[in-house]
């Protein structure tokens, strides 16, 4: 049985791969061959450029100014998107009041407030990470919302006939009904604060990876922007895993099944 599962694993391993390896072969076998762009560029030199860089110490004070904008917005996105959103389940009032809000703003593109944001709080970290924690906000908020929403009522009904309290409920019955969709909407909220955080970074930053990216892409050095690029994933990639990691521990004594599914 374990064999047949390490099995299935590795297949789906390699099957996710085929791409990316292609892709990589692909650039490698024609990088600096006659007619092709300077943007395709040999992965062995990439590497190489990474690792100087990584030797140098530029790589690394970038990388550590984008994590400190991306995580402090996150977790500043995350904390009052998870908290709004429970308190707008569980209180009408609440939800009336904020209902309106998301609905309005959610759609919007979080950088077209960019040029608003910078012009109150200026072209520093602080704007940044507004940014960032507005566009964390919405889907934790929404998920939060809905997930505590969707407890179920015989649990809730069970508790108040045993005599349970409404705070006793609230973090005994319904907050851990929603922590599935909790962290389904801090994960599509961490992808996010990558994403706008390289669109932060290209107004007014003098470090951090994409800072990083637009001055490679104007000096084109397509090595340096790859390689800048290549740590966002990464950075990404890690902080995901680090969160399925936590979810995975919160969830394993209540929802067995959901935590297997990470």
């Amino acid at each position: 049985m374990m064999a047949r599962q390490f099995g299935f694993t590795a297949l789906r391993w390699a099957a996710g791969l085929t791409l990316p390896v292609a892709l990589l072969v692909a650039m490698q076998l024609t990088a600096g061959q006659e007619g092709m762009p300077r943007y395709v560029v040999a992965p062995t030199d990439i590497a190489a450029t990474l690792w100087q860089l990584l030797a140098s110490g530029d790589l690394i004070s970038d990388a550590l100014a984008s994590m400190s904008r991306s995580y402090s917005g996150f977790v500043l996105g995350a904390v009052f998107g998870v908290a709004i959103g429970l308190l707008s389940a569980v209180w009408r009032q609440a939800q009336a009041f904020f209902d309106p809000l998301v609905s309005t703003l959610y759609p919007v593109p979080k950088i077209a407030l960019l040029p608003v944001i910078i012009t109150w709080l200026g072209f520093g970290d602080v704007s940044k990470i507004v940014l960032i924690s507005l566009a964390v906000f919405f889907p934790t908020f929404i998920n939060t919302l809905y997930g505590a929403r969707s407890t179920p009522v015989n649990l809730v009904w069970a508790a108040r006939n045993m005599g349970a309290n409404r705070f006793y409920i609230f973090w005994h019955v319904v907050l851990p009904a929603a922590l599935p969709q909790i962290f389904t909407g801090l994960r599509s909220g961490l992808a996010l604060s990558f994403v706008v955080l390289f669109a932060t970074e290209m107004v007014g930053s003098h470090n951090g990876l994409g800072d990083m990216i637009i001055r490679a892409e104007e000096a084109m050095r397509y090595d340096w922007m790859y390689a800048a690029i290549l740590t966002i994933g990464l950075l990404g990639f890690l902080s995901d895993r680090a969160l399925l990691v936590i979810r995975r521990k919160l969830l394993a004594n209540k929802y067995p099944g959901e935590a297997r599914r990470t």
